[in-house]
């Protein structure tokens, strides 16, 4: 990594206390980048349900990444753990005179099947403390990327605003850098043989342009900005205020998309009072996300909401609102309209 790119890298904060997941970001970036046939299964950006299985399948045991800072090489996602391109009953139901006996689905067989959102909104727990929240995922641009280290043919590598980008001239289509990315957001094409992945809208980063994913969020949940510019939003909820943490750290690749963690409502006791001292959401499943410093995180943000209830004041908390939706954009806050589409 330039010495640009470790002082300038390019970060993503994601609130998940204010996704929604209405699925904007991921069709704002599918729309944008993914409209070949030959994409098709192919959600750069993709908003998945926890705890869930996720997208590809079973995404987190599937390995890669670095242990005591040696490249391991995990399981390659099968296209099947991807999904998606499926047939439905669009005739029997539209045209068919079902009588509504009849609803839209997946044809057979649907055992095993499985796409982007799959499993949505079905969470965890049980009656009447069930529970579940949304995460936004996408290339995390890693500052140690594993994807770029076992990359045999040097595809991969590192911008100067520290995006990793593929040349598709050089992708031999090995599928090795798929094992060694440990958050498996990247995909095959079949017909051109090659990787693909989020490249971080690097053609409007170019522009002053924020990513479609930030630009585009109705919640004002993602935040983008230079982990290196002071009093930056992205730079004060990573270093200073400490509550936006990296997806699995333990992968060490030191991912630059930062998620502050949820918070949730109590649970419910069997006689249907509230558990004012308990959480809906377990803190030990948090942690196998985020790292012991979400205990931390959270508490920050609990104090912080307690002082503002209690007629204080929080820049933190004021930060995280966005009042202003060009707070979001950080550097990149040019309007997208003023790019000529070139294709």
């Amino acid at each position: 990594m330039s010495d640009s790119a470790s002082n300038g890298q390019i970060a993503w904060v994601i609130d998940l206390n204010k996704c929604i997941g209405c699925q904007t970001c991921s069709v704002a970036c599918k729309v944008l980048w993914t409209r070949e046939d030959s994409e098709k299964t192919q959600w750069w950006c993709s908003v998945n349900t926890l705890p869930g299985r996720g997208y590809p399948r079973d995404w987190e045991s599937m390995g890669g990444g670095y242990n005591n800072g040696e490249l391991v090489l995990g399981t390659r996602p099968a296209d099947a753990d991807f999904g998606g391109g499926f047939e439905y009953n669009h005739e029997a139901v539209f045209y068919g005179g079902s009588g509504g006996e009849a609803h839209l689905e997946p044809q057979a067989p649907r055992d095993g099947r499985w796409t982007m959102n799959w499993d949505e909104d079905e969470g965890a727990g049980d009656w009447p403390n069930a529970y579940y929240f949304y995460m936004p995922r996408l290339c995390n641009h890693c500052s140690r990327p594993a994807c770029a280290e076992a990359c045999p043919s040097g595809a991969l590598k590192k911008n100067e605003d520290g995006l990793v980008l593929r040349d598709e001239s050089v992708c031999a289509g090995n599928g090795t850098c798929m094992e060694a990315c440990p958050y498996k957001k990247i995909h095959f094409n079949h017909e051109r043989n090659i990787g693909q992945h989020c490249i971080g809208c690097y053609p409007r980063i170019e522009a002053g342009v924020a990513p479609a994913c930030v630009r585009q969020c109705p919640g004002r949940a993602m935040f983008i900005g230079r982990l290196g510019e002071e009093g930056s939003a992205v730079n004060r909820l990573v270093h200073e205020w400490g509550i936006a943490l990296p997806l699995h750290p333990e992968y060490g690749t030191h991912p630059n998309v930062y998620y502050v963690p949820p918070l949730s409502p109590p649970p419910l006791n069997e006689d249907g009072s509230v558990n004012a001292g308990g959480e809906r959401i377990p803190s030990d499943y948090l942690e196998t996300l985020f790292g012991e410093d979400v205990h931390g995180a959270l508490d920050k943000l609990k104090t912080e909401m307690e002082t503002v209830r209690g007629g204080g004041s929080s820049e933190m908390l004021k930060t995280l609102i966005a009042y202003k939706w060009q707070e979001l954009l950080g550097p990149f806050a040019q309007d997208p309209a003023r790019i000529i589409a070139t294709g």
